[in-house]
């Protein structure tokens, strides 16, 4: 019988809508009824894509004895983490302070009022690597929750003090704001930690850095330091050539468990995809290499194949596991090579040598792709041209696309989140318009209308959350942020004013409900629940914190419309963290982009002219060349009727579509000849 879940739209909810723990889900019922009831609530936190999340359930939570014993001494409840970070956050900075560390599945004890005062992650159903079974667990937990009731009150009001006391220190907005040297130390020490020998940062389990990145390549353009580049590029080389990415399908997993790239864990997130596909996009602006486009576009292609939902937004994440077992749908057999390819020398052989197929396999005897031979290599190897490697290597790739997707396919969590969604539209807005390619463009355009029609009230309050035409949850300060940068990279490649004028409802709401007057902002709404602390989280993680991509949309709205107010505040938010940045570089690496984009000349480039007219689009082209993260770009036939400040009173010289170039409150001539532009672009 299906438990209170089955009401639900989160699809990690509803896999735990039969088992037999009588789960809540969280809300005022669950409290009101552990208040009730006088008993600990049990709370659970995971998300569809999480293996081990999987496995607690099929071991404890699936399991008749277990589950009868929770539902008699505790509350359970159960949370997807990705349609509520406030408490996913909350309680897991709770666990990361009982433990020491944190993880999924979450697994936390409270009072009926929500203090924590016992917490871990997994807990396996019988005692092994020296953890204790679950049953252990809530055999411990409610002989004190009988037993030493004051005990465990005291600690979780202490818990919960410590909580509050540590945020508070945490925020340092007397600290001056950003300069040029804080970011020379901050790259410094970004160079100084990179692993030269495998690209990226950090030992194993190595993660994409795609924040990192794209700050590395920001400051070879403002600097010149050819190190950055080079440092990006390997990252990028690195990650592009491994079993991380998929080298059939495009995209990329969750995370490499080995140092060098090969080894995913399969899991595959909107987040990730859209933040690599976006600085890929840029490292192709930047550089003109071929293969960077190909790997955005890929990136892009595999969204819009296995993320899309039917509405048109984009869907959280693709399991790990299929068939519970991680990775089925993704590795390969020799064998299975040669019966898709075929022996002959340009088949199955050239595809092994170039991506490290061999009969024993480079994990659990199966093959992960990666690319271990390069067209170069292979031609010489093989007695052909590079471009019949490449064309070889290209039909094998979609024969064995073909035959993949006969098989079974990972499940999907097919919710659409407002700030992942925002990251996708950004990505597929700053590609199409960087391609040309307006299929992109049109992807990103239907993302925004389901998002911003399904989510964003009249009110001006945004959801969290769109499934089955279902809005669910509020939204955090990321949703807002995310979605707003998102509009604004949108409004960049249509000019459709609607895209700006939603962002700066979305930022005016950020300013009304979410600011800090310490400085920043809090992560939750002042009229959101009241939970037992107000989350703020500063440090970037996966996915860009909400205060660093607010400082974000501030500068460029800042730069829009002049409005003073919007600069103020990014400047403060940016000093609550300058005492970080150097530091722990990798850990605020959004904040150090917009802090180049706080310290850089930026162009304010207005064109008054229609966008499809010939013209026009000259001067466009020119606008649009290259890599170009400092700048803002606006363009109307109409700037006298136009919503965007930096549009007005400009006016087209002799009739012909004219641009305007201003930095630093200050204005070159117009120009109507796109040479001219390009020369007072490339002057600083």
């Amino acid at each position: 019988m299906p438990n209170r879940l089955a009401q639900e739209t989160s699809p990690y909810l509803l896999q735990h809508a039969q088992n037999p723990v009588d789960w809540f889900p969280w809300g005022p019922d669950a409290l009101a009824r552990a208040k009730l009831l006088d008993r600990p609530i049990f709370l659970s936190i995971g998300y569809a894509a999480c293996h081990w999340c999987h496995v607690m359930e099929r071991e404890s939570f699936e399991n008749e004895h277990t589950a009868r014993y929770l539902n008699e001494r505790f509350i359970p409840v159960k949370v997807d983490r990705e349609e509520r970070p406030d408490l996913d956050q909350v309680y897991m900075a709770a666990v990361q302070a009982m433990t020491g560390s944190g993880g999924w599945p979450m697994s936390v004890f409270l009072t009926p009022d929500g203090r924590p005062f016992y917490g871990g992650t997994y807990f396996p159903d019988e005692p092994r690597h020296g953890m204790p079974s679950f049953r252990q667990v809530l055999d411990g937990v409610d002989r004190a929750w009988r037993d030493q009731r004051d005990q465990v009150e005291e600690a979780g009001s202490r818990l919960v003090s410590g909580l509050i006391e540590q945020q508070r220190s945490d925020v340092a907005s007397g600290d001056p704001g950003p300069t040029a040297p804080l970011l020379d130390a901050a790259t410094a020490a970004i160079v100084g930690a990179f692993d030269a020998v495998d690209g990226g940062w950090g030992d194993a389990p190595k993660f994409p850095q795609p924040m990192t990145i794209e700050y590395l390549l920001r400051r070879h353009l403002a600097t010149g330091d050819d190190r950055t580049l080079a440092i990006a590029r390997r990252a990028l080389d690195a990650m592009a050539d491994g079993g991380v990415h998929d080298q059939l399908g495009g995209g990329f997993h969750r995370y490499s468990t080995d140092a060098r790239w090969l080894v995913p864990h399969f899991e595959q997130m909107l987040y990730d995809n859209a933040q690599l596909a976006r600085v890929y996009t840029h490292a192709w602006a930047l550089t003109g290499d071929a293969r960077y486009r190909a790997v955005a576009s890929g990136t892009l292609d595999y969204m819009n194949r296995e993320l899309t939902t039917r509405d048109g937004a984009f869907a959280a994440s693709q399991d790990a596991d299929t068939d519970h077992v991680e990775g089925l749908t993704f590795t390969w057999r020799a064998t299975e090579i040669r019966e898709v390819l075929g022996d002959g020398a340009h088949g199955a052989p050239l595809f092994a040598t170039a991506y490290g197929v061999t009969d024993e396999g480079n994990w659990d005897g199966v093959t992960i792709l990666s690319r271990v031979r390069d067209d170069e290599a292979l031609a010489e190897a093989y007695g052909l041209t590079t471009s019949e490697v490449a064309a070889s290597l290209s039909e094998a790739r979609t024969m064995l696309l073909a035959r993949r997707t006969q098989r079974a396919q990972p499940a999907r969590d097919d919710k659409a989140l407002a700030a992942w969604n925002g990251l996708a539209i950004a990505a597929f807005a700053d590609a199409g318009r960087a391609f040309g390619e307006p299929g992109y463009v049109d992807a990103a355009v239907r993302a925004a209308e389901v998002i911003v029609g399904g989510l964003l009230a009249p009110n001006g309050v945004l959801g969290r959350s769109w499934k089955d035409d279902r809005a669910s949850g509020n939204g955090v300060l990321e949703d807002y942020a995310d979605l707003a940068e998102g509009l604004l990279a949108l409004y960049e490649a249509t000019f459709d004013e609607r895209w700006f004028t939603t962002a700066v409802a979305l930022v005016e709401r950020i300013l009304a409900r979410f600011t800090d007057p310490d400085g920043g902002f809090f992560d939750t709404a002042d009229d959101h629940e009241r939970l037992v602390t107000r989350p703020r989280d500063l440090q970037d993680n996966a996915v860009p914190s909400g205060n660093a991509m607010t400082a974000t949309v501030l500068l460029r709205l800042a730069t829009l419309t002049g409005e003073g107010r919007y600069r103020d505040a990014a400047e403060r938010a940016m000093r609550t963290v300058t005492g970080f940045v150097a530091r722990y570089p990798t850990g605020f690496a959004q904040w150090l982009s917009a802090m180049d984009f706080a310290l850089a000349p930026v162009a304010e480039i207005a064109i008054v002219g229609a966008p499809d007219d010939a013209a026009t689009g000259a001067l466009l082209a020119v606008a649009t060349d290259g890599f170009r993260p400092n700048q803002v770009l606006t363009v109307s036939p109409t700037p006298a009727t136009s919503a965007i400040p930096l549009l007005r009173d400009r006016l087209a010289i002799g009739g012909a579509p004219t641009a305007y170039v201003c930095r630093g409150f200050v204005c070159r001539l117009p120009v109507t000849d796109p040479d001219a532009l390009r020369a007072e672009l490339s002057s600083s």
